[in-house]
């Protein structure tokens, strides 16, 4: 990684389906098939030739246990040769940049020529789960070699046995669910509502512009009539964010709500890279080139959404640029909350050095989370097109991400173009 590389990895190209609210658009639609969909976008709206693709690296979080392959399918099923390595990955909401990273590492060692990273969620799908005692009863009723053993084991059930056990989002380790972290977060850094408010606001205000200049018409591949993000409230404002009632912490205090929150989401995302050299021979002008990344890990209990504020100051550390030298910085809005005390985090020091402050003009120029979604795995995807496609626009130097994950783990990443 970093500047001694001798091949450098370019981002030639983005494609994702629009992003749309859980329970809307997209229902009906498999992970598997928005995951196609996202891929295919790379050929038919690229001019990608699916025949020179080496590795594939593809992401899901809700792994969906009757295709637990996922990117393997997408390999098998869509326009992809069957020759392709592919792998699925799950790493929460880093999801998409752990995708990235691998196809980087994969075409410096010379490994690929040219790979895709991306990822799926679908929201609105998640796998219905059976109590304990519903599972077992199940289990051993499709063992069983006859009708009599069959009828026995399914009297075993009872009423309340057959009411799906609700999708989960706690974390394993605390019992805590992010936006109850995030509650914690703002508390522990005075982080005021209002605040937050206002990062939800310009999310909005910025996606709806960014949508209506025709901004993202290069990335979003339109599918079953849908041909815009479907969460963009262009008509939300300050007041109306205010009047919204917490709600992870319902007393007096309680900051989060759902409109300074990112959705639950339907979406996916891939992202062509290719070696410099490739990328050249087949006629493709690069966005921007992978400059480094970093990955990290810290203490739930320190902040479960807090690891941006050690991963960003150590990747600027490694590569001797700062935070001026930045000319957009993508930050994935989980929260409101969540990305100020980040800023404060970098402003202040927090484990590392600090490193300054963002400027507005350069912060989620295009929107972020809360105004365009959050389908976990598609998100990194999402940001890394989106930067790169920003940075051409304004024919910047540099754009820094930073995404938070669930798990209390972070990812940067520099993109550059020279």
């Amino acid at each position: 990684m970093g500047e001694g590389n001798e091949r450098r990895v370019a981002v030639v190209a983005g494609s994702r389906t629009p992003f749309v609210k859980a329970g809307t658009a997209f229902k009906d639609r498999s992970p598997l098939e928005l995951a196609l969909h996202s891929v295919e976008g790379l050929a038919e709206m690229h001019g990608l030739d699916p025949g020179i693709v080496d590795t594939l690296i593809y992401g899901i979080v809700i792994v969906d246990p009757r295709i637990p392959h996922m990117a393997r399918d997408v390999a098998l099923r869509g326009v992809l040769p069957d020759t392709v390595r592919a792998l699925t990955i799950t790493d929460n909401c880093i999801t998409g940049a752990s995708a990235v990273a691998i196809v980087h590492d994969a075409i410096v060692r010379g490994r690929a020529d040219v790979g895709i990273a991306g990822g799926v969620e679908s929201m609105s799908n998640p796998p219905v789960l059976f109590n304990e005692r519903a599972s077992r009863t199940f289990l051993d009723a499709a063992r069983a070699k006859s009708l009599g053993p069959k009828i026995k084991a399914l009297s075993r059930l009872r009423p309340t046995d057959l009411a799906p056990d609700p999708a989960d989002f706690a974390e394993p380790s605390t019992g805590l669910t992010m936006g109850e972290h995030c509650e914690l977060m703002v508390k522990e850094w005075g982080i005021p509502r209002r605040e937050q408010d206002e990062i939800a606001f310009r999310s909005h205000m910025r996606a709806h512009e960014a949508t209506e200049e025709g901004r993202f018409e290069e990335q979003i591949h339109p599918l079953g009539g849908v041909e815009e993000d479907g969460l963009i409230r262009a008509d939300t404002s300050m007041e109306t964010l205010a009047g919204l009632p917490p709600v992870f912490d319902r007393s007096a205090s309680g900051t989060l709500t759902a409109g300074n929150s990112s959705p639950l989401t339907d979406g996916a995302s891939a992202v062509l890279m290719m070696s410099e050299e490739t990328a050249e021979a087949e006629g493709f002008e690069p966005l921007a080139f992978v400059r480094d990344f970093e990955f990290v890990g810290i203490d739930p209990g320190e902040g479960l959404l807090m690891g941006p504020g050690v991963a960003v100051p150590r990747l600027l550390e490694r590569t001797g640029l700062g935070l001026d030298d930045m000319d957009v910085v993508e930050i994935h809005e989980a929260f409101g909350g969540q990305v100020a005390c980040n800023l404060r985090a970098w402003e202040q020091g927090w484990k590392e050095e600090a490193i300054g402050s963002v400027p507005e003009e350069k912060l989620n120029p295009n929107g972020g989370s809360i105004a365009l979604g959050h389908p976990f795995a598609a998100t990194g995807g999402r940001i890394v097109a989106q930067l790169a496609h920003e940075l051409e626009r304004r024919d910047a130097r540099y754009g820094l991400i930073s995404i938070c994950g669930a798990g209390a783990t972070a990812a940067a990443m520099i993109l550059e173009r020279s």
